[in-house]
């Protein structure tokens, strides 16, 4: 179970910690969970709780953009604002989160920070311009952690793939992450491995 220090609750719900603990004394909210040394923790159950009562929380868009290495700077702002043009064009109130990271890799700065969001239950819809932009694998637990919170999830292109395309990219990303813990010869065979998957893919 999430638990909120009374600092990032407060936080969540755009009240004070002056005011949490007004309503904690008055038996208005009372913490989830107090500590042996007083500190006081809310639980997502409570957040969500409040969401819902008081309607308060305006919920936004967020548009995640992903590119898998720092020399893909300039592909990174182009989905950018490529994303924003999309989302302006709607009408969406939104704000843009970015990473730079190999698409199986689930501990990324920005992909943890986007669901750190989806879990307060703040976010409307999370906006990608392509669905491997998002995650690599595992896509339909994120989509169902989404629906969980009433979050949605826009793809920009829809193009469908053809499953050779699919393997190929799924392969070419395989490699890549395990050929950056190699070293000498092991390293080589693996990014002509890489090559040779592009080669044959164009």
């Amino acid at each position: 179970m999430k638990l909120y220090s009374i600092g990032k609750f407060g936080e969540a719900i755009g009240k004070t910690t002056q005011t949490l603990r007004n309503w904690n004394k008055s038996g208005e909210l009372v913490p989830h969970f107090v500590s042996e040394k007083g500190t006081r923790y809310y639980s997502q159950a409570q957040l969500d709780a409040f969401n819902t009562l008081h309607c308060k929380t305006k919920k936004i868009t967020i548009g995640y953009c992903r590119v898998s290495s720092a020399k893909q700077k300039d592909d990174l702002e182009r989905q950018v604002q490529n994303t924003k043009d999309y989302m302006i064009a709607r009408g969406y109130s939104f704000d843009v989160i970015t990473d730079i990271g190999s698409g199986i890799n689930y501990k990324k700065k920005g992909l943890k920070k986007l669901l750190d969001l989806v879990s307060t239950g703040t976010v409307e819809r999370v906006v990608v311009l392509y669905k491997d932009r998002l995650i690599r694998f595992g896509y339909e637990l994120i989509e169902d952690l989404c629906k969980r919170y009433n979050t949605e999830i826009e793809i920009i292109d829809n193009t469908e793939k053809t499953q050779e395309q699919e393997l190929v990219e799924d392969m070419i990303q395989i490699v890549t992450v395990f050929s950056c813990k190699l070293q000498g010869r092991r390293a080589n065979k693996a990014k002509k491995m890489i090559k040779e998957l592009i080669d044959n893919d164009s």
